[in-house]
């Protein structure tokens, strides 16, 4: 299966649990919205319910997350990055804060969070229950592809426009997978 998710806003170097969950919050309607297209919507009532032996749903602090690739369904991701930042070439790396720092802050807001990664006193908002993420653990990336380029139009250092085109497959055929796997 593949898609392409979408973020422009801010993208802190070493972002702190705050900064991740805000991206988390700009994900989840696309994933929401992903979950209501083929072929995630013919998994969706299993996958999304608690009772399903199957089911993609975390509970963690208070907070119920959903991941589409995940290891309940040998699921696993490939990624390719492209993320503009309004600099000119050669500034790409050395201004506005190092590229692999801000590459770890998004692919930590593309999972589920850890116990210790949820902002305290954070709840969840109107139709953020569940919160849908793209990833149970980052540790499900098997490629991960990343190109820098300016961002055009845009003065705030701190802006970057990211486009994150995934490839889903499984390590494991099942029934319940088979057809979220490319």
């Amino acid at each position: 299966m593949k898609f392409t998710l979408h973020y422009r806003g801010s993208l802190k170097t070493n972002g702190r649990p705050k900064d991740k969950q805000a991206l988390r919050r700009a994900f989840h309607f696309q994933i929401k919205d992903l979950w209501t297209r083929s072929p995630l919507v013919h998994q969706a009532e299993h996958f999304l319910s608690q009772e399903y032996e199957l089911s993609v749903i975390r509970q963690i602090n208070g907070w119920t997350f959903s991941s589409v690739v995940n290891k309940t369904n040998y699921l696993v991701a490939e990624l390719d990055i492209i993320i503009l930042r309004p600099e000119e070439p050669g500034e790409l790396v050395t201004k506005g804060g190092d590229i692999d720092n801000r590459l770890k802050t998004l692919l930590d807001a593309l999972s589920i969070p850890k116990s210790e990664q949820i902002p305290p006193g954070d709840t969840p908002g109107e139709d953020e229950t569940p919160l849908h993420c793209l990833l149970e653990d980052d540790n499900l990336i098997t490629g991960l592809s990343v190109s820098v380029d300016r961002l055009l139009g845009s003065k705030d250092p701190s802006e970057v426009l990211a486009i994150i085109h995934i490839n889903i497959s499984a390590t494991r055929g099942t029934l319940e997978n088979l057809d979220l796997s490319s």
